[in-house]
């Protein structure tokens, strides 16, 4: 009985360890982050059936995009961000309807007005994600200062500025986990495997069979189509 017991435990600990994969040595320039996401109760009028499951971050060198698609209708967001040709881009595509946004340098990308406002302190803690050695940072709101979100994030991934458009550019390191505000609807992410493989350059390219519009006709489309 003694032995079974024992052999459960690290049954469990096998696994809890092998949760989340690397396959790829420490500060790599080039590859692909796949997350989990883990949405509130609240997700506007939309069925959780056809919203993403996973996050995939594709980086090269300077160069990320951000593909949160659902695997029905391959409608989702996408954030594009490409220093040398100054492309900061988002995707918002549901169903037929494809609209995207052209962002300027060091502007944060349209849909993450919920987080204005947010304080980040970083602390001491760490942790390890993936078998990278994480730093921590709490993020609270003004609306609530009890509230209290932990984020994580690692300095082994070499990806410069990762976080220059998004709500965390005082962050000076690779996302392991964290969240988003979306309107009401509050979506985590933890990353679960790391894969180091080659990325092609076109990957990087502005997409087309999108049709441009404003920043504030992006913004009410969003949250039109996902009713917040």
């Amino acid at each position: 009985m003694r032995f079974s017991y024992v052999l459960l435990i690290a049954l469990i600990f096998a696994v809890i360890c092998n949760s989340c994969l690397k396959k790829g040595g420490k500060y790599i320039d080039e590859g692909e982050i796949h997350y989990n996401i883990d949405y509130s109760s609240t997700v506007g009028n939309l069925p959780r059936e056809v919203l993403p499951k996973n996050l995939v971050v594709s980086f090269k060198d300077d160069k990320i995009l951000f593909e949160m698609i659902s695997p029905i209708g391959n409608s989702g967001i996408i954030n594009l961000s490409n220093p040398k040709e100054a492309i900061y881009d988002t995707y918002f595509s549901i169903l037929t309807l494809r609209y995207y946004y052209a962002a300027k340098q060091g502007e944060v990308y349209p849909g993450f007005e919920a987080m204005e406002g947010m304080e980040l302190h970083k602390t001491d803690k760490t942790s390890v994600i993936c078998g990278f050695n994480c730093k921590n940072a709490e993020v609270t709101f003004p609306s609530d200062r009890a509230k209290i979100y932990d984020i994580w994030y690692t300095d082994e991934i070499n990806v410069k500025n990762p976080n220059a458009s998004s709500p965390f550019y005082e962050v000076d390191g690779v996302m392991m986990g964290f969240f988003f505000l979306l309107g009401h609807t509050e979506l985590r992410f933890t990353a679960e495997t790391v894969y180091k493989k080659g990325i092609p350059d076109q990957t990087f390219a502005r997409r087309e069979k999108f049709k441009r519009v404003s920043r504030e006709e992006l913004i009410k489309i969003i949250n039109k189509m996902l009713a917040f």
